[in-house]
C-alpha cells in the first residue's frame, strides 16, 4: 500500500507530467551526476544550467547564470494564503487559497513534459533533533536539486523520519518558461505547502530556505510555541575559554553574514559560527531559549565579500571539504575561468565577463556580478564552524541582538530594560534605503525583526507571540538594539565595523555576566564609555560620543511614524506594545505625538 508520501508524488506527477521521477538520495556521486546532466542536457535561456569552473582557487566552482529577469526573491508575486485576508495581516500579499490553487493548477499543469521530476527528500535542522522538520520539495531542474543538497539534509533520513505518516511539508516547483508574468510563490500555512512556479531564483525555488524556513515555520511556531527567526546564530569564546551564544536579527544589507563569521580585532576572542540567516528558538526542557539553524548551508551575497569584509567566507569558499560550491549571476575572469565579483581582492582581472555574458571593464557604469549574485556553498566547508552546530538540543541563547540601518538616532548598542522592552525594540527597527537599493537615499523602510518579507500571518499577531515566549522562559535572554551606521556630519560611518564589532559585543557578553554597569536613558541601557574597550582604534572622543548621542528633539518624525506603522494592524497589536510606545513618548516629552 502507498504511503502519504508516495501518493503525493503521484498526484503530482500525473498533474506535472514529467518524462521520468528521480528520488535524490542526497550523496556526492548523485550530486556529481546531477551537475554532469546541467553542463550536458538541461537548459536555462539556451545556456547550460552549469558551467565548470577552473577550481584551482576555487574548489568544486561551477557556474550558473539565471535568466535575466529572475534574479531576486519576487516579493510582489508571494503570496500567503489563509483562508482569510485578516489572518495574513497587512505586512503579506494575500490570495484566497481556493483562487491560488486554482491559478496554480492551470499552470503547473503539463509543465514537466520533457523533464525530469526530481524528488528531494530532506530536514531542516538535524534529523536527530527534537526541533527538526521533515520536508519534501518537487523540482523539473538540476541546479534546484544539486542547491538543496547544499542548503539541506538531504536524503534518507528524511525519509525515515517521515516514514508512513502524512507529518511532512510539502512543496512543489518548477521554473516553468521563466516569464515574469507567470511567476509566482504561493504560501498554504495551515496545509504546510507551498506551491512555487516560473523562478530558479534561489529565494523563489530553493523551498526549505524563507519559504519553508520562515513564512511556514513562523506560521507553525505560532502554532507550537516556537519562533523561526530571521537572525543568525553565533558563539562568542572569551580569553578563558566560556562560550556565549547570541542571536542577531539585522535586514539586508547590515552585515549579518559578516558578523556571524567574524573575525575578531580583540586578542583572546574567537568566534563560532552555527548559522548567517535562519535560526528556530524553542522553550528547552531547562526553560531557557535555545536555537538551532535549520539550514546546512550559505547562501550568500557575492560583492563586497573580501579577505578584509569577511575572511572566513574566503576561506570557506576556498574548502574543498563538500562539493560544490556554485556561484550564480556573478561575473567571470575569462582568462583564469575563475569567479570574480566586484569588492574582491586583488587587482580586476584584464579579461571580464559580466553576468549577463558581455565584455566589461572597469570604465563602464555598470557592476560586473548582479549586485544580488551569489554563491552557495557547505556550511560544512566553514572554518569557524561550531563545534555545537549538530547539537540536536540547539545552544543555549544568552541575548538577542535587533539591528538596522540609521544613520543618526539610534545608539550604537542599547540594552533593553526587559523582555516586553526588548519586543517593542524589534518591533521598530527598520533601515535606511542605499544608493543600490533604491532611487532615493535615507527612505526608512520598517522591518520588524528584519521579519517583514519573511512572516507568515498578521504581524500584530507576531508582536504578541513574541510576547508569550517570554512569559514562559524562566531566564530569558536580553535583548539589545545595535547599530553599526551612525555618520558624522560629513556622511562617513563612525564605527569601523566588521572585527571591531567583538568590542560591542565584548560589552554586551559583560552585560549577561554582571561585569560591567550600565546608563539609563529614555531608550534604554547603554556603556559607560569607559566600560567601551575602544583600545587601539583611533576615534575621537567626540566621535564615540555621538555614536551615543539621544537628543530628544529629534525624536517627533520617528515617534510619529512608528505610531503611524503601529497602526496599520489595528486589534491585532498588542496592548503592552502602545504601553511601551507611550512610555517613549512621555520620557523624549514627545508623548502629545500618542493618540492611542
Amino acid at each position: 500500500m502507498a504511503t502519504p508520501l508516495e501518493k503525493w508524488v503521484d498526484e503530482q506527477a500525473k498533474l506535472t507530467t514529467p518524462d521520468r521521477i528521480y528520488w535524490c538520495n542526497g550523496s556526492e556521486e548523485e550530486a556529481r551526476r546531477l551537475v554532469e546532466i546541467g553542463i550536458k542536457e538541461e537548459k536555462i535561456n539556451g545556456l547550460p544550467v552549469f558551467q565548470k569552473l577552473n577550481d584551482k582557487h576555487w574548489p568544486n566552482a561551477y557556474f550558473h547564470r539565471s535568466h535575466p529577469t529572475d534574479v531576486a526573491r519576487t516579493e510582489h508575486l508571494t503570496f500567503i494564503c489563509h483562508p482569510d485576508k485578516e489572518t495574513a495581516g497587512p505586512n503579506n500579499n494575500w490570495m484566497d487559497p481556493r483562487e491560488a490553487k486554482e491559478k496554480m493548477t492551470k499552470l503547473f499543469s503539463g509543465c514537466m513534459k520533457g523533464r525530469t521530476m526530481y524528488v528531494l527528500p530532506y530536514m531542516m535542522g538535524h534529523p536527530k533533533s527534537p526541533y527538526a522538520k521533515a520536508c519534501v520539495q518537487i523540482t523539473d531542474n538540476s541546479y534546484v536539486a544539486v542547491s538543496m543538497r547544499l542548503m539541506t539534509r538531504m536524503g534518507k533520513e528524511a525519509l525515515d523520519r517521515i516514514g508512513s505518516s502524512d507529518d511532512f511539508v510539502r512543496g512543489l516547483h518548477s521554473i516553468g518558461d521563466l516569464n515574469p508574468d507567470r511567476r509566482f510563490i504561493m504560501h498554504f500555512p495551515q496545509e504546510h505547502l507551498v506551491w512555487s512556479f516560473g523562478s530558479g531564483y534561489g529565494g523563489n525555488a530553493l523551498l526549505g530556505k524563507k519559504c519553508f524556513a520562515l513564512r511556514i515555520a513562523s506560521y507553525l511556531g505560532l502554532k507550537e510555541g516556537w519562533l523561526a527567526e530571521h537572525m543568525l546564530i553565533m558563539g562568542i569564546e572569551d580569553p578563558k575559554g566560556k562560550i556565549t551564544y547570541i542571536a542577531a536579527a539585522l535586514p539586508s544589507a547590515c552585515g549579518k553574514t559578516n558578523l556571524a563569521l567574524m573575525q575578531s580585532a580583540l586578542p583572546g576572542y574567537k568566534i563560532w559560527t552555527i548559522g548567517d540567516d535562519i535560526a528556530w528558538l524553542n522553550i528547552g526542557p531547562d526553560g531557557r531559549l535555545y536555537a538551532i539553524n535549520p539550514e546546512a548551508g550559505f547562501f550568500g551575497v557575492a560583492p563586497g565579500t573580501s579577505l578584509k569584509t569577511n575572511p572566513q567566507m574566503i576561506k570557506t569558499l576556498k574548502n574543498d571539504k563538500f562539493f560544490p560550491t556554485l556561484y550564480t549571476n556573478t561575473a567571470l575572469d575569462l582568462d583564469a575561468n575563475e569567479p570574480w565579483w566586484n569588492g574582491l581582492d586583488g587587482a580586476i582581472p584584464k579579461n571580464i565577463e559580466d553576468w549577463q555574458g558581455n565584455p566589461w571593464n572597469p570604465s563602464m557604469d555598470t557592476k560586473a556580478a548582479h549586485p544580488n549574485s551569489r554563491f552557495t556553498v557547505s556550511i560544512y566547508n566553514c572554518p569557524s564552524l561550531s563545534n555545537e552546530f549538530d547539537n540536536p538540543a540547539g545552544v543555549p541563547i544568552s541575548a538577542i541582538l535587533l539591528g538596522g540601518r540609521r544613520s543618526s538616532l539610534v545608539p550604537l548598542v542599547m540594552e533593553a530594560f526587559n523582555w516586553q522592552h526588548g519586543v517593542f525594540l524589534g518591533t521598530r527597527t527598520g533601515s535606511e534605503t542605499t544608493a543600490a537599493a533604491a532611487h532615493q537615499v535615507g527612505v526608512l523602510r520598517r522591518d520588524p525583526m528584519a521579519m517583514l518579507p519573511f512572516c507568515g500571518y498578521n504581524m500584530g499577531d507576531y508582536f504578541g507571540h513574541w510576547l508569550n515566549i517570554g512569559k514562559k522562559l524562566k531566564q530569558p535572554p536580553k535583548i539589545y538594539s545595535i547599530n553599526w551606521f551612525r555618520t558624522d556630519e560629513d556622511g562617513k560611518f563612525i564605527w569601523p565595523g566588521f572585527g571591531e564589532n567583538i568590542r560591542v559585543i565584548k560589552w554586551i557578553i559583560d552585560r549577561i555576566g554582571g561585569k560591567t554597569g550600565a546608563k539609563e536613558t529614555p531608550l534604554g541601557l547603554v556603556p559607560e564609555l569607559k566600560d567601551l574597550d575602544l583600545s587601539g582604534l583611533n576615534i575621537p572622543q567626540d566621535k564615540v560620543k555621538k555614536l551615543f548621542a539621544i537628543d530628544p528633539s529629534e525624536w517627533t518624525a520617528e515617534l510619529q511614524d512608528i505610531e503611524k506603522y503601529f497602526g496599520q494592524f489595528g486589534s491585532h497589536m498588542p496592548e503592552a506594545i502602545w504601553q511601551e510606545y507611550r512610555a517613549l513618548a512621555e520620557k523624549l516629552g514627545q508623548s502629545k505625538s500618542s493618540k492611542k
